[in-house]
């Protein structure tokens, strides 16, 4: 084994285990698998981390530049003063244009004290695609883990050949969300669910401000806690 091919181990290593101690879902009602690990699906490489296994790195690469991250890494020097969210939404752009898919397109950007957060539909059925996120230094993106990995049903790492069936409402997506918030962050509420394929996701509010983020499986019902954004900061909508 050459030192080349210890390095690159040495970094998948290092992505995966940094993406498995920020993502701890909690669940409510059924199941769920945790992890990053995931094929490609629908033939859009780049949307749900081209390179991550050691491809090229193009647009979801694991190293570029001496930085972990995905398309972008390089766009803006990680010199300690974060990107302002316009940058951030030019960054995504960029990201879905590598894509190929043009019919993506950026719903909303959401700043946060530890990233940007973009919510991307589908132009032709206005329906929810991906989650992605942002570095607030580098302008790398890279897909959300979490729900964007492990439920997504047409673009998802984890759901091959999985057929989207979804037996859970919207209103009933907010009632589960709301019941857990009750526990678990009492004081915190939910209002209305971006539809994705195969779950919901949903802002949590907290004294009128959005707080956090959580997703609702629209099959199992289970809850999964987005605890990687830290403290609201803006939000860019862009539709």
């Amino acid at each position: 084994m050459n030192i080349k091919t210890i390095v690159t181990i040495a970094a998948i290593l290092v992505v995966l285990g940094a993406g498995l101690a920020v993502a701890r879902p909690t669940t409510t009602e059924g199941g769920f698998r945790n992890g990053m690990m995931g094929g490609l699906n629908n033939g859009i490489n780049s949307i749900m981390g081209y390179g991550m296994m050691g491809n090229s790195g193009r647009y979801g690469g694991i190293m570029e530049g001496g930085n972990c991250g995905g398309y972008g890494t390089n766009t803006y020097r990680a010199d300690g003063t974060p990107i302002t969210i316009e940058k951030a939404k030019e960054s995504v752009e960029k990201y879905l244009a590598a894509t190929g898919n043009t019919d993506l397109a950026i719903a909303e950007i959401i700043e946060f004290d530890n990233n940007f957060y973009a919510g991307v539909k589908e132009k032709s059925t206005g329906k929810y695609a991906i989650e992605v996120l942002v570095n607030k230094y580098t302008g790398a993106v890279v897909p959300e883990m979490g729900p964007n990995m492990m439920w997504n049903t047409k673009y998802g790492h984890m759901t091959w050949n999985t057929q989207e069936s979804n037996t859970l409402t919207e209103k009933q997506a907010i009632e589960i969300a709301q019941k857990y918030l009750d526990t678990a962050l009492p004081g915190a509420e939910v209002e209305s669910a971006d539809t994705y394929y195969g779950y919901y996701t949903l802002e949590v509010k907290k004294d009128g401000n959005i707080y956090g983020m959580l997703s609702v499986n629209s099959n199992t019902g289970a809850v999964w806690y987005h605890n990687w954004h830290g403290t609201f900061v803006k939000i860019l909508e862009v539709e």
